[in-house]
């Protein structure tokens, strides 16, 4: 069975549009069952042409990637998330819909790599990318499909902790 993680930031147009897409990329080079979804409470409509710049240079498909709000997740017909994790200080702060599935929370705050100067974008993105990548290939070396709630969560806030 299919684990499902829902990964928010506010805008859903750079943090947790990079942190989908990376978990998906090492998903299926891995051959985890595993899906990624990201959503934001207040999307922006469009993702940022430097998470989306810094995916391709670094070989990522980025087919498919969009915007969306995080209703689409809240819905009685959504995927039930094994995982919910939040990237942005905001989104850890909303009050969040209730998730089908009642599922682990975990915040994983990264900075705003938006917020660098124009000139140091593509580096700003490019390290938050690589770092983000990095944490989502520590989570798919859990065995995600045999852990208990309470083993999941703990062995995030270990991942929280490296």
């Amino acid at each position: 069975m299919t684990a499902h993680v829902l990964i928010l930031c506010t805008h859903n147009s750079a943090r947790s549009v990079l942190a989908e897409t990376m978990l998906n990329h090492w998903a299926r080079r891995l051959g985890r069952d595993v899906r990624a979804h990201s959503a934001g409470s207040a999307p922006s409509g469009r993702v940022n042409p430097h998470a989306l710049a810094a995916l391709e240079r670094a070989g990522i498909d980025t087919a498919g990637v969009r915007s969306k709000n995080w209703d689409e997740f809240a819905a009685p017909d959504a995927p039930r998330m094994r995982i919910v994790i939040t990237v942005c200080d905001q989104a850890a702060a909303e009050q969040c819909p209730f998730w089908p599935g009642s599922p682990v929370k975990m915040h994983w705050g990264y900075p705003d790599p938006s917020n660098a100067a124009e000139a140091d974008k593509p580096q700003a993105f490019e390290l938050t990318r690589q770092a983000i990548g990095y944490r989502m290939l520590q989570l798919l070396q859990l065995p995600i499909d045999t852990m208990s709630d309470a083993e999941l969560q703990a062995a995030l806030d270990e991942i929280a902790r490296r």
